[in-house]
């Protein structure tokens, strides 16, 4: 992908010239009952769904890459056989996990759409190979001017490689860019490369920090 312009006003002018944004539990919100809810559904103990899903020998190699999403999903349903009762119950199991999308947060998505009236603004996932049609799905393609999906890059965050990659693509200096993620990890790898890193935990936060590009009301 070309590096973009950015569109900042002179730096002294702002804070930063661009935004770098985590999207899971930033810009997307996953129901907290939705892997829950499908281990209830399948009468497998609570949190099986996710450990499966999430433990590193199966999630890194998804995340960077090694293996495609529907790989990841089909060792995920291997691994669930036994528990599950089945080889093919495991696998249903694994297909109503891969139909949960989660939703966008109206608020962060406004935020970032009038920031991106000044500065550039990136999302920066550790995402398997099927980030990009989710973000067609949740009509997110257009709404910012690049995506490092770490599994097209074959790194993911915390590797400092993938920050230097996002600001590259937008285009500016990583000293100039602000970093946001609601894992405090990432955000302490972003700053060590020199940017600025805001850990998200509540919208007042992120009004507050885009309030010099976005015109945020900080009363609200």
């Amino acid at each position: 992908m070309c590096r973009l312009l950015a569109r900042s006003l002179p730096m002294s002018s702002l804070p930063f010239d661009a935004v770098l944004c985590d999207l899971d539990g930033v810009l997307r919100l996953w129901d907290p009952d939705g892997m829950s809810g499908l281990d209830r559904e399948y009468g497998v103990p609570a949190g099986t769904l996710a450990a499966a899903a999430f433990r590193p020998e199966r999630l890194v190699p998804a995340v960077t890459g090694v293996v495609t999403d529907e790989e990841w999903r089909s060792a995920v349903a291997e691994d669930l056989a036994e528990v599950c009762g089945s080889a093919e119950r495991a696998k249903a199991l694994s297909a109503a996990w891969g139909v949960l999308i989660g939703q966008v947060d109206g608020d962060v998505l406004a935020l970032l759409a009038a920031a991106r009236q000044r500065v550039p603004v990136v999302l920066v996932s550790n995402a398997t190979t099927r980030l990009e049609a989710d973000l067609a799905q949740l009509k997110l393609t257009d709404a910012v001017d690049a995506v490092v999906n770490t599994a097209r890059i074959g790194m993911a965050k915390p590797d400092p490689r993938v920050y230097q990659i996002a600001a590259q693509r937008a285009g500016v200096p990583a000293s100039r860019c602000l970093f946001i993620d609601d894992t405090l990890t990432n955000v302490a790898a972003a700053t060590a490369v020199g940017m600025t890193g805001l850990h998200f935990q509540r919208i007042q936060q992120l009004r507050d920090v885009l309030a010099p590009v976005a015109g945020a009301d900080r009363t609200r």
